[in-house]
């Protein structure tokens, strides 16, 4: 991975983790990034597993929803077990 790819998907985590908190709660940078790199690969493994295609052109905007869709699971997830 080069550095380039490292940033946009770091910014898509963060993206994520932004709009998850807006939906179930949370804050702060450091957790918005950390929610939405998890959730990355999450959301993107659910999607795979259930065989779920957006059907968006942008692979930007797919993979941020992706990735939101998987940090509203890890953080509910989270507060399940907390």
């Amino acid at each position: 991975m080069d550095t380039q790819s490292l940033i946009i998907f770091l910014a898509v985590g963060v993206a994520a983790g932004f709009l998850a908190s807006f939906i179930v709660g949370g804050g702060g940078l450091i957790r918005y990034l950390i929610t939405g790199v998890i959730g990355a690969f999450v959301g993107g493994f659910l999607f795979s597993a259930l065989g779920i295609n957006l059907g968006i052109d942008s692979l930007l905007i797919a993979s941020i929803i992706q990735a939101t869709v998987g940090a509203i699971v890890v953080v509910f997830v989270a507060r399940m077990i907390a």
